[in-house]
């Protein structure tokens, strides 16, 4: 019988990587990029001169590509969603009522 070789694959239950960009940033890129076509496009369209169109669209797209890598790097693969939960809890919960606490059973644990 002849042994067979298998090779192992080391990528298992890792992030998505794309040129630096982790995760959930390749798709706000892509979405981006995708909403700038759209915009030139329309641009276009409406009559605008042609090189004043690709220069917007291109410093457009070089702070859109800036600011995703500045997110990819500072936050990471699930920082960002984490920041954004974090942002959303309060801080203090104030009640100024009783009748909140009279109704609990203490009986009950």
């Amino acid at each position: 019988m002849n042994n067979s070789v298998y090779s192992i694959n080391k990528g298992i239950n890792k992030s998505i990587e794309f040129k630096g960009l982790k995760a959930q940033y390749i798709g706000y890129f892509a979405g981006g990029m995708l909403m700038l076509l759209i915009l030139l496009v329309l641009l276009y369209l409406i009559g605008l001169n042609t090189y004043f169109c690709m220069a917007f669209i291109l410093v457009t797209g070089a702070i859109l590509m800036i600011k995703v890598y500045q997110w990819s790097n500072t936050y990471g693969e699930h920082g960002m969603m984490k920041a954004i939960a974090r942002r959303k809890m309060p801080k203090l919960i104030k009640n100024h009522s009783r009748i909140t606490f009279q109704h609990l059973n203490p009986t009950r644990s």
